[in-house]
């Protein structure tokens, strides 16, 4: 690549690096569509749920993975619904089992619950022995409380075990119905509980009520079912759509809600950025002082790392936590050691003998070895990170993930190419003295 073609590149770079500058500003580029940063409950406030879970017809052995399924079903469906990095912990309480649900940027209380609650609980009953439910019709009437359906009996088969829900239509071709799907250990109780009920009734419970109970005519097997309510259209998509986002394992009680603000996060999200820019500036002087003329192309190439990353958060957009913003520092750090052990490799080679330009593009070959191993463990590090971790390491891992990514971009491609462009050929003692020889 020629010289010209060098400089008009090294220019296109600056150019992009001012745009999205003006980008990353609060007042944005005009004419251009505003884009805010997208804050984590920590930093911009949100609200916070506390559910308690039914674990009463789990066996005491699969509570703990009743509760798993749950968390990951209501963090599932609450990313659907647009509300990033919940925060959605299991905490014990004595018996309880609770569940705690933290929400950023949402302030109304009552949209929460309703991406919560809307998902249903499904549920197949089986008909109580004619005797036992006279005795519990019987304490009801005394004015007793059971606590328990007085004609139909929970079993193990739950929305737990749901493949897929669609939309059908019956034989007439009008009415509406919805088809179930269970996933293999769905099948085998299905099997096992129209086997055992033929000729009695087997009820469809969601959220606790009754929305169908045909009677089983013959044990069915492969898994599929039909619920066949009295569905308009409408109510049976709905339905499918809810059932297909995830059917909770175990039914939950809202029991405490609360607005929470953003008091400490604004403050502790102000010292955060406040850090980062007096070490951007630490970080700047040490390396034009050390390193003179190419420490001060690699603060320029570093200003550039910095908008085009803060670009992507805006874009993606990324959900900023406090963890996620010390990730985001934490990256700019190592795209400042990319750029160390480019400049110590160079000057290597000046000592070794070899002309300036040689030596500048001899250093960039060498050091891109170090250069890549080191960022590709971390990247591995982050990757496993964000895929076992909670929401709020997920934020950490994410922001430098992608910290190291274009850091990678930033010291081998801008800071290379500002080198080039500069087109050095001389070795005399004041050039020698401006890279740092």
């Amino acid at each position: 690549m020629n010289s010209l073609k060098v400089r008009v590149l090294a220019l296109c770079l600056l150019l992009i690096g001012i745009l999205a500058g003006i980008f990353v500003l609060p007042t944005g580029i005009p004419y251009v569509p505003h884009l805010s940063y997208r804050l984590g409950l920590d930093l911009q406030g949100g609200t916070h749920l506390l559910y308690r879970a039914d674990v009463s017809h789990v066996p005491d052995g699969e509570v703990g993975e009743a509760m798993e399924g749950l968390r990951d079903v209501i963090e599932r469906r609450v990313n659907a619904f647009g509300v990033s990095e919940p925060v959605v912990q299991i905490e014990e309480a004595g018996k309880d089992q609770r569940l705690i649900v933290e929400l950023a940027g949402i302030r109304d209380i009552n949209e929460a619950i309703r991406l919560i609650g809307e998902t249903p609980f499904l549920e197949f009953r089986t008909q109580r022995p004619e005797a036992e439910r006279q005795e519990i019709l019987d304490a009801q009437t005394r004015g007793e409380r059971m606590g328990e359906d007085a004609y139909f009996i929970p079993t193990e088969l739950t929305g737990k075990y749901l493949k897929r829900a669609d939309v059908q239509y019956g034989q007439t071709g009008i009415q509406a119905l919805v088809s179930l799907t269970f996933d293999e250990d769905g099948a085998r109780l299905f099997e096992q509980i129209t086997e055992q009920n033929i000729g009695k009734q087997l009820a469809i419970y969601l959220d606790g009520f009754p929305i169908s109970a045909p009677v089983v005519q013959q044990k069915i097997t492969g898994g599929q079912a039909q619920i066949t309510g009295n569905f308009t259209l409408e109510e049976a998509r709905e339905l499918v759509r809810r059932l297909n986002s995830g059917a909770l394992p175990v039914p939950i009680t809202l029991i405490s809600q609360q607005s929470v603000e953003a008091s400490l996060g604004q403050v502790e999200l102000a010292r955060s950025l406040n850090a980062g820019v007096y070490g951007l500036l630490a970080v700047a002087l040490f390396m034009i002082f050390w390193y003179r003329l190419p420490g001060l192309m690699s603060v320029i190439a570093l200003l550039i790392y910095t908008v085009l990353l803060l670009v992507i958060f805006k874009l993606v957009p990324v959900t900023l936590t406090a963890a996620g913003v010390a990730g985001f520092i934490l990256s700019i750090g190592m795209a400042v050691d990319a750029n160390i052990l480019i400049f110590e490799r160079f000057k290597e080679e000046m000592k070794a003998g070899r002309t300036l330009a040689n030596s500048v593009e001899e250093g960039f070959n060498r050091a891109w070895m170090s250069i890549r191993d080191s960022n590709m463990s971390s990247i591995i590090t982050a990757v496993i990170l964000y895929w076992f971790g909670t929401s709020l390491i997920k934020g950490f891992a994410l922001t430098l993930g992608l910290g190291v990514m274009v850091s990678m971009f930033s010291a081998i491609t801008i800071t290379r190419t500002f080198f080039r462009a500069l087109a050095i050929r001389s070795d005399s003692k004041t050039v020698r003295f401006l890279f740092g020889a």
